[in-house]
């Protein structure tokens, strides 16, 4: 009886796996490329932060991502299912190039896609698109200035200090404001996949209304943990290396700047990407010494990898949705 609806919540855990494996590079790049850690100490220490993340930040963004960008009164399993293809496709495609792309863009491309091909643009509420827009946009330039200000007092406060004493200060650091930026990756990401899992709860009518239960919570939660410790190096090389080479206060500054935003917009119920967020912040803290610090031809593939990800990933769940159709 509930075939579809047990093949949907698997579907649904996979892509928060692949999330979680695809923005690696989100929790630990910053830690790494200052070499405070190493990948599996790194990874091991945002694996589970990750997992505790969607305990600590409520569900407001589960409840935007669920009801929010659909009218789950218009919702069918199959347009459910065919929007996690569509992300999932998209965000394998981007893990291989080695780009840094949103995976909550590509959920959401996803869900608008499979929408409109299922039942048209009539389903599709706008007014939760545009939390979406916000996102896109706050969550890199908040993220820059915020970091870039941070690095900046940073510099102000410690100018007299010698650089290895600094160095050694915020190395130590880094392992908290990794953590805090690890714990805020696994709140907005970790919501995402539930509120899809709790919108096909209600729509096959296992739970009378759009809620989240904790075993909700719990799946979600381990899921991208465990995605975050098998994560792939490709793209922390891009964000820990290619971007810009981070001190160990610059790093601090991203990862603490970048958590910050994503702190508040969860708060907010706004499903920002952790992506933005910290390629933002890594963009500003790198650039406090000098403009030239930043490799602005890497940022500017970034930034049209964010640009694409919501056409790309809607077309593709367009595309999963109509075959899904040829076969009910």
């Amino acid at each position: 009886m509930y075939e579809l609806a047990i093949t949907a919540i698997l579907t649904a855990l996979f892509f928060d796996f692949i999330n979680g494996f695809h923005d690696a590079a989100n929790s630990i790049a910053t830690v790494v490329g200052t070499r405070i850690l190493k990948p599996l100490q790194a990874v091991s220490l945002a694996a589970a932060a990750n997992f505790v993340g969607p305990f600590l930040f409520g569900v407001a963004v589960a409840t935007t991502v669920g009801k929010g960008i659909i009218n789950p009164d218009f919702v069918t399993i199959h347009i459910i299912i065919g929007a996690l293809i569509g992300a999932i496709i998209w965000n394998l495609v981007t893990w291989i190039w080695g780009f840094p792309s949103s995976s909550s863009h590509a959920l959401i491309g996803g869900i608008i896609g499979s929408g409109i091909a299922g039942v048209g643009t009539n389903a599709i509420i706008f007014g939760g698109l545009e939390k979406v827009i916000v996102g896109i946009i706050v969550s890199p330039v908040v993220g820059f200035i915020v970091a870039f200000a941070l690095a900046t007092l940073i510099i102000t406060v410690f100018a007299k200090r010698r650089p290895g004493k600094v160095n050694s200060i915020f190395g130590r650091l880094q392992l908290v404001s990794s953590t805090y930026f690890s714990l805020t990756h696994g709140a907005n990401d970790g919501q995402k996949t539930m509120g899809i899992i709790a919108l096909i709860l209600f729509t096959e009518g296992i739970t009378p209304n759009f809620e989240i239960p904790f075993y909700v919570i719990m799946m979600a939660a381990l899921a991208i943990g465990l995605g975050t410790f098998f994560g792939g190096w490709r793209i922390v090389k891009t964000m820990a290396v290619k971007i810009t080479q981070l001190k160990p206060y610059q790093g601090f500054a991203a990862e603490t700047g970048g958590a910050t935003i994503l702190a508040i917009l969860a708060h907010a119920g706004i499903p920002a990407s952790t992506t933005h967020g910290i390629s933002g912040s890594i963009m500003g803290a790198g650039s406090v010494r000098r403009l030239t610090a930043v490799r602005w031809g890497i940022g500017k593939r970034i930034v049209w990898a964010w640009i694409i990800t919501i056409p790309a990933s809607a077309t593709m769940s367009y595309a999963a949705m109509y075959v899904i159709k040829l076969f009910i």
